[in-house]
């Protein structure tokens, strides 16, 4: 896809971050939108944004952990736009919580959005991108999906399905020559409120006397890059179809650490973890 110009985007998790600033910079470059959140202030503040932009926008509120919701959804943006030629995947959620003791629905609910979210956007537009013959797929993965860090196992645990995931199907995608690619996103630390909207487990207020703490102590791994370069960056690797993208210059010198040491990052990352937890 070289270019967007009249092209339709379905974006999840547009009510803020990197969703809106996806929407904001397609809209700049003449790109038609579909954006869904559960959010219902900051998706129809965004499309406000958006459609001073002089593009057709659209919106639903969605929560893409229920399947039949995001295929209804697919349904309603090809009656609307007529099309749909990408599908961005970015709708997600934090938690902070220990392996050992973390609850059975936290882990649920944040598998929901992070991963089934993303497999449930996949499978109800993929026949329609296919139909356009010019589609893209774009999964939000994670830094974490690229190395794991204590406390976010779930997390770690999604997003590392997401890059499995996403790479298998864009082999596929590869092996069909159907029209349509895919991408794999790995932001780095973006500035967006995920970790002050994220779940502190009462575990993580045990360990460190201050869920807060660990609250601002993830916050701090995620304020490298401006959710509008994200945007540029990620964009940029659809144009290119790439196969993955690493978003931030943290989330390249870090792929790059775990490459070179491979399973010997994990003491380091956990005594810089230990030090930031226990102080």
């Amino acid at each position: 896809m070289k270019s967007f110009k009249n092209k339709v985007a379905a974006i999840t998790g547009a009510a803020s971050g990197m969703g809106r600033t996806l929407a904001l910079e397609l809209a700049r470059r003449g790109c038609h939108l579909a954006l869904s959140d559960v959010n219902e202030k900051g998706l129809a503040e965004t499309a406000q944004m958006a459609g001073k932009l002089g593009v057709k926008v659209t919106t639903a509120k969605i929560n893409v952990a229920d399947r039949d919701a995001v295929y209804a959804w697919a349904d309603q943006v090809v009656a609307d736009h007529g099309k749909v030629n990408l599908i961005f995947n970015n709708a997600g959620v934090a938690l902070g919580a220990f392996a050992e003791t973390v609850k059975h629905t936290d882990f649920e609910w944040i598998m929901g959005i992070n991963f089934w979210g993303v497999v449930w956007g996949t499978q109800a537009f993929l026949p329609h991108l296919k139909k356009s013959g010019d589609g893209h797929i774009v999964n939000t993965s994670s830094l974490f999906g690229l190395l794991s860090v204590p406390t976010q196992a779930t997390y770690n645990a999604s997003k590392f399905a997401v890059r499995g995931y996403t790479e298998s199907l864009r082999q596929e995608l590869d092996m069909a020559k159907c029209g349509v690619s895919a991408t794999c996103v790995h932001p780095g630390g973006i500035r967006t409120n995920i970790a002050k909207d994220a779940k502190m487990d009462e575990s993580i207020q045990k360990a460190t006397g201050n869920a807060e703490v660990a609250r601002a102590n993830f916050d701090k791994l995620l304020n490298f890059t401006s959710a509008e370069s994200a945007a540029l960056q990620i964009l940029a690797a659809v144009e290119g179809n790439k196969r993955r993208v690493l978003v931030g210059l943290d989330a390249k010198f870090l792929d790059k650490l775990v490459r070179v040491l491979g399973s010997w990052y994990q003491p380091i990352v956990t005594a810089f973890a230990k030090r930031d937890m226990l102080g």
